[in-house]
């Protein structure tokens, strides 16, 4: 197994130092789902929010937080996004909506964190307007599906 980069000789956290490192396109996607009563889906589906149009806010959020994900991930690299895409998917029969994010960037780190951080965010917007008419709803299987570029190529999830 390899070692975790974000510690150094001593044990001490540190940022990862990758100036040496060759700049290549890097694509990261990653997932999650938050599960709801079957009337707030109801809701959501037919945009009939009082707060708007949820999944378009959701959306809005999910790529503005890719953008800061340095800022909320302390050792995280400041990355220059080239490309983020978010994607709902409605299951009414199990009243739940799934996020697939697709970052990108040409750079030296890839682009992992910036998709995982929009999904979580995007799903936490859905919680945030919605919570007035359920607060028992469910984030879960929030997961890199994919990644490509740099040394290590590609990864894809089992």
């Amino acid at each position: 197994m390899n070692k975790l980069t974000h510690f150094d000789e001593s044990g001490q956290a540190h940022m990862v130092n990758v100036g040496d490192k060759a700049s290549t396109h890097r694509v990261a996607i990653a997932t999650g789902t938050i599960s709801m009563l079957p009337d707030t889906f109801t809701m959501v589906q037919e945009g009939n929010h009082k707060k708007g149009d949820v999944l378009g806010i959701a959306r809005i959020a999910g790529i503005q937080a890719s953008k800061k994900t340095a800022d909320l991930i302390p050792l995280c690299h400041p990355l220059a996004l080239t490309h983020v895409s978010l994607d709902f998917q409605l299951d009414q029969k199990t009243s739940s909506i799934s996020c697939q994010v697709k970052a990108e960037t040409t750079g030296p780190t890839g682009v992992e964190m910036e998709a995982l951080t929009a999904v979580q965010v995007a799903l936490l917007t859905i919680y945030d307007m919605c919570k007035a008419v359920d607060r028992g709803m469910v984030i879960s299987d929030v997961k890199l599906l994919e990644k490509s570029g740099g040394k290590s190529g590609l990864w894809k999830a089992k």
